[in-house]
């Protein structure tokens, strides 16, 4: 009889669930997981269901960010001008230069595109590396626990990684060379200070800042929208968060 029951719960809540999505009900997951009993997860289904979702939100944001205008049409992470060459790029535009500053942003732009598929690997085995208490202290940590985990684990292997494949992707793309014409063309203007700025260097680390950007995106999303929680076990683990800080 208790096996039945529990059976029967567990079709209850894979019917509940599915009629959400499916027939348009107005009853939302989160009401959905609130009102069946899903149990406390065991620890090896926190893991799992932990790992899951990190795995899909950063592979989800990679995918995403290396895609053509993956960062030039994202006005979030969009890469402009380092903060050093903002005068140079305000004065070369009031000369009728501004195409050449177009040019050198949509370059090093795609070179961050080209970069950030490679991210998936090294995040990957990021998550492979966790602990019990790893996963435990990310799921009932703040906001951005996962976030700032791979910040900690996987900034220096992420540039490692980005760095020569955005430099070479900036000389493919032309970018090394319109940088070193706006530089040029900016330090013959009379009485302007010589600047030199390393490039590459830059774009690698405004490349990693917007990963981190979409991925903060992600893990808010499945923490706070229940929609998103697309299996059972993301719903028994997150619903079982969310009861831990209420």
């Amino acid at each position: 009889m208790k096996l039945e029951n529990t059976i029967f719960k567990k079709l209850s809540c894979i019917f509940a669930i599915t009629s959400a999505l499916f027939l348009g009900s107005c009853e939302t997951l989160t009401q959905i997981s609130k009102s069946l009993d899903l149990g406390t997860p065991t620890d090896s289904e926190i893991n799992s269901g932990l790992k899951q979702a990190l795995e899909y939100g950063t592979s989800y944001a990679s995918d995403r960010l290396s895609k053509e205008d993956g960062y030039l049409g994202n006005l979030a992470i969009k890469i402009v001008f380092p903060e050093e060459a903002k005068k140079v790029e305000n004065t070369l535009r009031s000369v009728g230069l501004g195409s050449l500053c177009d040019q050198v942003i949509t370059s090093v732009n795609r070179a961050a595109e080209d970069a950030a598929i490679e991210a998936k690997p090294i995040f990957v085995a990021a998550i492979k590396d966790m602990s019990i208490t790893d996963v435990k202290n990310i799921l009932l940590g703040a906001d951005n626990a996962a976030t700032q985990y791979f910040e900690n684990k996987t900034t220096s292997s992420l540039e490692g990684k980005f760095k020569p494949i955005i430099e070479s992707s900036l000389t493919k793309v032309g970018a090394t060379k319109y940088w070193s014409d706006v530089i040029t063309r900016y330090n013959k203007i009379p009485l302007m200070t010589p600047i030199e700025a390393d490039l590459s260097k830059y774009v690698t680390q405004k490349a990693i800042d917007g990963l981190f950007y979409e991925i903060a995106k992600e893990e808010l999303k499945i923490r706070e929208n229940a929609a998103a929680r697309s299996t059972l076990l993301l719903q028994k683990v997150f619903g079982y968060a969310d009861s831990q800080g209420s």
